[in-house]
């Protein structure tokens, strides 16, 4: 391109694009309200989690409800495991949160997780207990929703 047109570009850009165009902001200030933790567990005994259980949890201020994004699961020590997440509100019952699912081996321990980061997933009442099983392991990794 030469001078000439590089200016006549500029020149119809300024009579398109208004000076006075609104900015967006990157987020409005109601959605900064959201308050997110992880919470964590190691149970068991000896060197290393078996199991170890990872929540993210997310709530708006002053809200009594808990969104769970994620829930990691993860064992020491072993090759193989299929692991699964529970989920009891207070004065409830257990219930199942995640099917059975394979966890993956990485290094010396295995892993899996359900759900995906954001503020996404199923909604609990504050106090409500996760926990992390595996499959013949009868140690479980628990959390509570804060």
């Amino acid at each position: 391109m030469n001078r000439r047109m590089i200016t006549a570009v500029a020149a119809l850009a300024a009579v398109l694009v208004p000076a006075a165009a609104p900015t967006v902001s990157a987020a409005p200030t109601a959605a900064r309200a959201y308050i997110d933790t992880r919470v964590r567990d190691c149970a068991g005994s000896g060197s290393g989690c078996r199991p170890g259980g990872v929540v993210h949890h997310w709530h708006r201020r002053g809200a009594q409800a808990r969104g769970v994004g994620w829930v990691y699961a993860s064992r020491e020590g072993v090759r193989s495991g299929t692991a699964r997440w529970l989920v009891k509100k207070p004065g409830g019952t257990w219930k199942t949160g995640g099917s059975w699912k394979r966890a993956n081996r990485v290094g010396s321990h295995v892993e899996t997780s359900w759900g995906r980061d954001g503020h996404t997933g199923p909604k609990y009442p504050k106090n409500t207990r996760l926990c992390v099983e595996f499959r013949g392991l009868s140690t479980k990794a628990c959390v509570t929703l804060k």
